[in-house]
């Protein structure tokens, strides 16, 4: 263990130590930060791209065009009839004889196709600047050309807001959902059945399933089938009343009854049916309403 930032009387704080703090806070995907002119890319020529000053984080490393001044890259010339992608990227390089990195722009020629031209791959797919790796590339723009004509420059990193600005999206986000009525808290399921909870305490359970049966025990002027036990996904704060359906065909209905608790964690149920039956197949489903708070 040792303490980065800390005095130690040396110098004493590596490149390596900066991108674990920067890679813990942006993530190791790139990003281009919101400061500056955001690296714009601007078409000066058929064979020119400016790129404006900005900075663009990836695996923590900061990569940057100074500010007020811009970058310049060129291109290999269209071919006519022909279409083609090229791909911008900052190109890490670490000597390890000379303990050096360096970052730069490089060129990745597509190759031309008659159409659709696919965006080539890079020459390190894999690189990771943190494990040593000589070389790693991270693709920035793709250049499309039609013909010897640049059409466009597709920006591929993502932007990211600054702190106040993402302070101030989830500010926003909080009041709206504080201004909203009712909305879902919380959705989940069990081998119990499925269940919701809504922001003002309502809480919703489900269940769907097959089910076969015999229904042949002789009750007054119907049959029954044994008893069935329900217990909730979820149990509620206060009394339900399940409603319980019972799909299939034929003169079946249930018939709900028992509970310890006034139907809070589940209920018991009898098949019924007007004539008696050997073996029943039905689908079994019931709806609860309670509450979760």
């Amino acid at each position: 263990m040792e303490l980065v930032t800390g005095r130690s009387g040396k110098p004493h704080i590596t490149s390596q130590q900066v991108r674990q703090l920067q890679q813990g806070i942006f993530g190791e995907n790139a990003c281009i930060l919101n400061t500056g002119s955001m690296l714009t890319p601007e078409v000066q020529s058929s064979n020119k791209i400016r790129i404006k000053d900005g900075a663009l984080m990836f695996q923590g490393a900061l990569f940057t065009v100074k500010v007020g001044v811009y970058d310049e890259v060129t291109i290999n010339n269209g071919n006519q009839g022909m279409k083609r992608k090229d791909v911008i990227a900052v190109k890490y390089t670490y000597d390890s004889s000379r303990n050096i990195e360096s970052g730069e722009w490089a060129v990745v020629q597509g190759t031309p196709a008659a159409s659709n031209p696919a965006v080539p791959s890079m020459p390190v797919t894999d690189g990771d600047a943190q494990a040593g790796d000589a070389e790693v590339y991270c693709p920035v723009f793709v250049i499309n050309l039609d013909g010897i004509n640049v059409t466009g420059v597709d920006i591929i990193p993502p932007m990211m807001d600054d702190m106040s600005t993402i302070n101030k999206y989830l500010s926003e986000l909080r009041d709206k959902t504080l201004k909203t009525k009712n909305y879902i808290v919380e959705e989940g399921n069990n081998p119990n059945g499925k269940y919701r909870k809504w922001n003002d305490g309502t809480l919703e359970m489900w269940f769907d399933s097959n089910l076969t049966c015999a229904i042949d025990a002789k009750a007054g002027n119907i049959y029954q089938s044994i008893e069935f036990p329900v217990k909730y996904p979820v149990a509620s704060k206060t009394s339900c009343r399940p409603v319980l359906s019972i799909g299939g065909g034929g003169a079946i209905w249930g018939n709900v009854y028992g509970s310890s608790d006034n139907f809070k964690s589940g209920f018991k149920y009898h098949v019924l049916a007007a004539t008696s039956w050997g073996k029943a197949s039905f689908i079994l489903s019931y709806y609860v309403r309670g509450t979760w708070k």
